[in-house]
């Protein structure tokens, strides 16, 4: 009889230790799909505000700037919060801004915004329709100055 409780003593011990085993592996997967889940929201979400910002007309240049201003404290706080979300925000916006790009006629489009739009996509400022200062050709010309030699001989 004690081998029979030893041994159905042993039997539970083992099934415990199994299922912690498998409620520990279970608990990992909420891990990273919550990290997942995180990364899809704020891809969304920057999707979300990119189309905002494109299609934002603001009354008067302090609303406009104030509003870009406050695009930047909310990135700036983001990264500050949690950097992988911050990462996935910008990839978001840098996508939606390569999309847009393709298809916008560009004419409604403020000076904030262009100098906002140019981080999240570069062909904002290397267009000359983009820019919004003048264009200025440089051009180099190589002067040189010598000062004659003279040179002293002995007969």
């Amino acid at each position: 009889m004690n081998t029979f409780k030893a041994l159905l003593i042993f039997i539970t011990i083992g099934f415990a230790i199994n299922i912690n085993a498998q409620e520990a592996n279970s608990t990992d997967e909420p891990k990273k799909n919550t990290k997942q889940a995180t990364v899809t929201y704020y891809q969304q979400r920057a999707a979300e505000d990119a189309k905002y910002e494109q299609e934002f007309t603001a009354q008067n240049n302090s609303e406009d700037k104030a509003f870009w201003k406050e695009q930047k404290k909310y990135e700036k706080q983001l990264k500050k919060n949690n950097k992988k979300a911050y990462r996935a925000y910008i990839q978001g916006k840098k996508e939606a801004y390569a999309e847009h790009h393709q298809h916008c006629n560009h004419d409604h489009h403020s000076d904030y915004f262009y100098s906002n739009a140019q981080f999240y996509y570069y062909q904002y400022d290397n267009r000359h329709n983009y820019q919004r200062r003048p264009n200025r050709t440089i051009i180099n010309t190589p002067v040189r100055v010598s000062t004659p030699s003279i040179r002293l001989g002995i007969f």
